[in-house]
């Protein structure tokens, strides 16, 4: 299934034992920049999305061979203002992504600049094809990353290697993305879907409480002390212990076959 909006285009398909949503930008004369009509139309997917069992994770790309997102419109620009700027609506979609229930990957094929990364780092894992570029030159517009680029690129490469890139306006290679910690694989380019897809079954293989709840844990758990962490891995690999997945689980693996989790 496809449904084509103005600037989006969405489909849902099969990986492996589950089945993946893909939000493509499709904005390739402007390099997939981030409109306002391209934030509402990917929040009205989200929203759609997000208690259907039809989808159990979400794939974020961008159309074309050029660029994944290249960025916010920068035509939009002259027209932000204090009210704008306070709203936030950019962050606030890129938090829920964050805090999104189901997996969510982000396949860059191309130019990842500005808000095109913040969306990335958004995501709970990025893969990138081998020629892309990656960076936050926003200060060269005389603003700053404003989507949760300082914050997200600081836990994800380091508060050195965030401030160097964030005021040098850098732009990092795919190969130093991955060595820095920003993407967690790079893959030729036509491979780029098939592994983002290949990594979407693998999780989705696994039991579906387990993956959410390791998602909100470790989430939660870097945003506070180790013994808080600690006490929110126990409580909940605590509530798994009282679940159908678990049972499903173990009796799978001394069975020696494939688990069938409820919900997949």
């Amino acid at each position: 299934m496809e449904t084509t909006f103005e600037t989006i285009t969405t489909a849902v398909s099969r990986a492996g034992s589950g089945t993946v949503g893909t939000i493509t930008v499709n904005r390739p004369e402007v390099r997939n920049a981030l409109s306002k009509t391209v934030l509402a139309e990917i929040a009205a997917v989200l929203d759609a999305w997000e208690d259907d069992d039809a989808v159990g994770a979400v794939v974020f790309t961008g159309a074309g061979e050029k660029a994944f997102v290249a960025g916010a419109d920068i035509g939009q620009l002259a027209g932000y203002d204090l009210a704008y700027g306070l709203a936030a609506h950019m962050q606030k979609l890129f938090d829920r992504i964050e805090d999104y229930p189901k997996p969510t990957i982000a396949a860059i094929n191309g130019v990842a600049m500005g808000g095109g990364l913040e969306l990335a780092m958004s995501c709970d894992i990025r893969i990138t094809a081998d020629g892309a570029k990656m960076g936050l030159p926003e200060a060269t517009l005389g603003v700053l990353p404003g989507a949760g680029g300082t914050q997200r690129l600081t836990r994800l490469v380091g508060t050195g290697r965030a401030v160097e890139m964030i005021l040098t306006s850098r732009a990092l290679t795919a190969a130093e993305a991955e060595r820095y910690g920003l993407v967690t694989a790079v893959v030729p380019r036509d491979q780029l879907e098939a592994t983002a897809a290949t990594t979407a079954a693998t999780i989705l293989s696994k039991g579906p409480l387990a993956v959410r709840l390791g998602k909100m844990v470790i989430r939660q758990g870097a945003e506070a002390d180790q013994k808080t962490g600690l006490l929110l891995e126990r409580l909940a690999q605590t509530l798994l212990y009282t679940t159908e997945d678990k049972a499903e689980g173990a009796a799978a693996f001394l069975a020696k076959r494939q688990p069938e989790f409820a919900g997949r």
